[in-house]
């Protein structure tokens, strides 16, 4: 074989391994302990940075309309926000992960736009907002809700911005020259109202209940309803399966609440009525 043929050999292994990592969910850096990380996914990967806050003022790009936008514009209602960071002409991974974005917003009963944000930005600086105006046509169009797109947005930026987004939220990327195609994770990142990470949502699908309570968590319980906030408090984020599962004792502890609660209004209303009954015998005169 030659040295040009097993060159590109080579990079299309490192891609597909790339793809493969990502769509499992794991940093690239770990991938196998002990082995040595090819150059390409070197630094590819995710730094969870939970709690960091993102510069939102200083961040500057251009929206679809090619207008110049301050990532704090997004924030100013108040919501949580789900950053995604791609790139729209991506051949493999992004359309993965667009895919499952098209679904959870289809399957989930909260509207972006309404509850929350979400912020898609290019990796790749050579991206202008025409080619974001597309994706968001057909990603919109996907999705078939009403007002969808007035709250999904698609960003393009320059290199020093979208490095400065990127390193603050811990996600690294890198472009691999050989395929002219980046090396990325699978993951979408929540952020709450005031701009500070709260949690890494993994893979390439996104279930409408884990992202809920990914959006819950984010708000600090001011979005949903009292049972959104009581799974919340049933519901815990497991760091291995990179889900939302039940916790039993809390379970338990959220029955036994109940069961109180239901004993002390059924012993309120018959103290109440053994009250009232004496307060009639009473008041009947004594022959």
């Amino acid at each position: 074989m030659s040295s040009k043929g097993g060159k590109g050999l080579r990079t299309k292994l490192t891609g597909a391994l790339a793809v493969l990592f990502a769509l499992l969910g794991f940093p690239f850096l770990h991938f196998a302990q002990g082995a040595e990380v090819p150059p390409e996914l070197k630094e590819v990967g995710i730094s969870e940075r939970l709690g960091s806050r993102v510069s939102l003022e200083k961040l500057e790009f251009r929206d679809e309309s090619g207008r110049k936008v301050r990532l704090a514009e997004y924030f100013r209602a108040g919501r949580p926000v789900v950053l995604n960071l791609a790139y729209y002409g991506c051949p493999t991974l992004c359309g993965f992960i667009f895919q499952g974005m098209v679904k959870a917003f289809q399957e989930l009963d909260w509207v972006p736009g309404q509850r929350f944000e979400v912020v898609t930005v290019s990796i790749d600086p050579r991206e202008k907002p025409e080619l974001a105006g597309s994706k968001k046509k057909s990603l919109v169009e996907a999705v078939a809700r009403p007002g969808i797109e007035r709250g999904w947005h698609f960003l393009t930026g320059s290199e020093d911005q979208i490095r400065a987004l990127a390193g603050e939220v811990g996600f690294g990327y890198r472009y691999v020259a050989a395929d002219q195609q980046y090396a990325h994770p699978a993951a979408l990142i929540l952020l709450t109202p005031e701009g500070k990470v709260s949690r890494y949502v993994y893979g390439i699908e996104y279930p409408p209940r884990d992202l809920k309570l990914s959006l819950i968590e984010a708000s600090s319980g001011r979005l949903g309803t009292i049972i959104d906030r009581v799974l919340l408090f049933c519901y815990r984020y497991d760091p291995v399966t990179r889900r939302y599962s039940v916790i039993a004792t809390r379970l338990v502890q959220a029955g036994s609440a109940v069961l109180i609660i239901a004993l002390g209004l059924y012993l309120a209303l018959f103290w109440r009525k053994q009250r009232r009954e004496f307060t009639e015998r009473e008041s009947v005169p004594h022959v």
